[in-house]
């Protein structure tokens, strides 16, 4: 029996933004000089603010005219030097395990993915902070996707809004109060490395953040990093959201294969940097990824090497059996051996969770349907 997939229609016109400026994006502080520069009063402008931050990322709403609590005069003036924008949704696929996968347009006619995955005890929506990546991992889909530009602060929250208007989570006016929400995580592990655009997920994540609109903890955002070690106080400092690093080997020589950026900052050099991470965010500890990938990194020795390596450090690692794409280099490592490796790992004292691959049946590894639908269309170009 086939999964049940649903798409939408691969080609929704293309629509670049004008040039009002898009309040979706902005912090408090960046909104509260935008609307004093279009003419309100410095005395009202916070209230202001706190009005309009509401309706936007409380109430989800995008309509000035909608803002039923400000006068008319003032929506119109919000209306006239305004916009408010998210990314358009081109295709939306569903998984039969539920996973929802969206391909989403921004300004310039570029596109990005956005991932949410269903569970049990949580609903996590997968965000991109860049179209396409320039770290070229091995083993990544999308580092087979030249780096186009870094996505601004309105783009990475737009994910967010676009994925809770598609799972009808904005709170209705006089309804019941849901305490449950369908998107209660957030992970920045979609295309791009998000420390590379540092100034725009910091704002980005404060907007999230704000107990006034979306109001999601800093621990409940998992920020995942290949290794920019530059900016991990930084994350630590001025997010202090959870972190999690792309760690996929335990020597220089495979992880300079896997993820080229250890030529830069190696292995030693990352978990310096790591050490200090909990202590500055406040973090329990650091979550690390590894693919097991067939012959490459599985082995016993490397997972007693991880322990290793490891030592005093608040850590967890989180085992993901590689998800295959056309092409790819690589193979999945066996169940059994995923297992013998996770089991040294626990009785170190680390947990070691394997990961159940999601989304397979819509190719749901970072990259594949945006490569997906750019074959289609070129196919059709050809045709």
């Amino acid at each position: 029996m086939s999964a049940p997939i649903t798409q939408d229609v691969l080609t929704v016109p293309r629509k670049l933004s004008g040039s009002l400026p898009n309040l979706v994006g902005m912090t408090r502080d960046q909104m509260r000089a935008a609307l004093i520069t279009a003419g309100t009063p410095e005395k009202q402008a916070k209230m202001r603010v706190g009005q309009v931050w509401q309706w936007v990322y409380h109430w989800g709403v995008r309509d000035f005219e909608a803002m039923t609590n400000l006068a008319k005069d003032y929506r119109t003036l919000l209306a006239t030097n305004f916009t408010l924008e998210v990314p358009q949704v081109v295709t939306r696929q569903t998984s039969i395990d539920g996973t929802r996968k969206y391909l989403v347009r921004i300004d310039g006619g570029h596109e990005v993915e956005v991932v949410y995955i269903p569970e049990e005890d949580r609903g996590t929506l997968c965000i991109s902070s860049q179209v396409g990546c320039t770290l070229t991992c091995s083993f990544c889909h999308t580092g087979t996707q030249k780096l186009v530009r870094n996505l601004t602060a309105a783009e990475i929250v737009g994910q967010v809004m676009l994925a809770r208007d598609d799972l009808g989570e904005w709170p209705i006016p006089g309804a019941p109060r849901v305490e449950t929400r369908l998107i209660s995580n957030i992970v920045l592990m979609g295309m791009g490395e998000p420390l590379y655009n540092f100034d725009n997920v910091r704002d980005a994540m404060h907007v999230v953040m704000d107990n006034e609109g979306i109001a999601l903890g800093r621990r409940r955002i998992t920020l995942s990093t290949s290794g920019v070690v530059p900016e991990i106080a930084r994350t630590a400092t001025e997010i202090g959201c959870l972190l999690a690093v792309s760690f996929h080997a335990t020597t220089d020589e495979v992880r300079d294969q896997l993820v080229p950026i250890n030529k830069k900052w190696n292995i030693e050099t990352l978990l310096n940097e790591l050490r200090a991470y909990p202590g500055l965010s406040n973090s329990e500890r650091i979550t690390f990824e590894y693919v097991m990938l067939q012959g490459v990194n599985d082995t016993k020795e490397d997972a007693y090497r991880l322990v290793e390596l490891l030592r005093g450090i608040p850590a967890k690692v989180n085992l993901i059996p590689f998800n295959e794409w056309p092409g790819a280099p690589y193979k999945r490592s066996s169940g059994n051996r995923i297992h013998v490796f996770a089991d040294i790992i626990y009785n170190a004292g680390y947990a070691s969770p394997i990961r159940t691959p999601r989304g397979e049946d819509i190719m749901a590894a970072c990259g594949q349907l945006k490569s997906a639908t750019e074959k289609v269309r070129k196919s059709a170009r050809v045709n």
